[in-house]
């Protein structure tokens, strides 16, 4: 079954091609006439304003704005950088590097609380979801669904990291 994609997915699209024909035109522009200067810079001005409004629409907020809940929430990421709680995703290396456990910690970040708590004692702890749905006192079927909810978001956003 084909996933439905949403208007939001569709403005994202046409945001990232309408940054990469500003990036071409950004090329296109050559020569050390103080005009060219000038539109280099109306052209890198635009292109940082698509960069920023793609950031807000794939994550739902403002960028770089720390909720109070982000805020809040510095000891548990200092606590989670500490912690090698995933595996490494190069087979023969066992330790990740402190660029990769940031953008792991930014992740988890981008979870709700309980995608996280779930997530968390299901993939890093073991816990299975019964075991996880008796100790939150929920079903095992919204674990489940917490669980896949995070891994589709992870997924996500690792995809965009890398493309």
């Amino acid at each position: 079954m084909e996933e439905m994609k949403s208007w939001i997915d569709d403005m994202i699209d046409e945001y990232k091609s309408g940054r990469n024909e500003l990036e071409k035109l950004k090329q296109s522009l050559d020569g050390k006439s103080p005009q060219i200067k000038e539109d280099r810079k109306l052209v890198n001005g635009m292109i940082n304003d698509m960069t920023y409004s793609l950031d807000w629409l794939k994550k739902g907020r403002r960028p770089g704005n720390r909720r109070g809940l982000d805020r809040r929430a510095a000891y548990q990421r200092s606590a989670y950088m500490e912690m090698d709680i995933l595996p490494s995703f190069d087979p023969v290396s066992t330790e990740l590097t402190e660029e990769t456990k940031k953008r792991l910690v930014d992740v988890l970040l981008e979870f709700s609380n309980r995608e996280r708590e779930c997530y968390l004692m299901h993939m890093a702890q073991g816990f299975s979801y019964q075991q996880i749905a008796d100790l939150l006192s929920i079903s095992r079927r919204t674990v489940q669904q917490y669980v896949e909810r995070a891994k589709k978001k992870l997924k996500k956003s690792l995809s965009l990291t890398y493309k």
